[in-house]
């Protein structure tokens, strides 16, 4: 049975989202077709952001929608395809943010 630890680091999140998916019969090797379904959520997100602007238009029927649960499931997503590379993302985010430090940032 799932269960994710009080206080879960971003491994933990990783480590669940890797067993949710075994236990739910889910891609667990298509990296293409993950990263479809990455850039559809992303979509969604941004879908949802964009209805819940107070300055954006819906269309008559449309509901804005839940950008906290979109998120998740770009998280989910990100975690699903940190995991099919190999990819630690606490390191790489530490790896990749050492980088940034250095890095001369224009304002526009």
């Amino acid at each position: 049975m799932l269960k994710l630890r009080d206080n879960p680091t971003l491994k933990d999140f990783q480590n669940y989202v890797a067993q949710m998916k075994l236990e739910r019969g889910f891609n667990l090797t298509d990296k293409f077709y993950e990263c479809c379904l990455f850039a559809e959520e992303c979509g969604e997100l941004i879908s949802a952001v964009r209805k819940n602007n107070k300055s954006g238009s819906i269309g008559t029927g449309s509901v804005a929608g839940n950008v906290a649960e979109e998120l998740a499931d770009v998280f989910i997503y990100l975690c699903s395809l940190a995991n099919m590379h190999n990819v630690d993302l606490e390191q790489s985010f530490r790896d990749k943010e050492e980088k940034n430090k250095h890095r001369v940032w224009k304002k526009l």
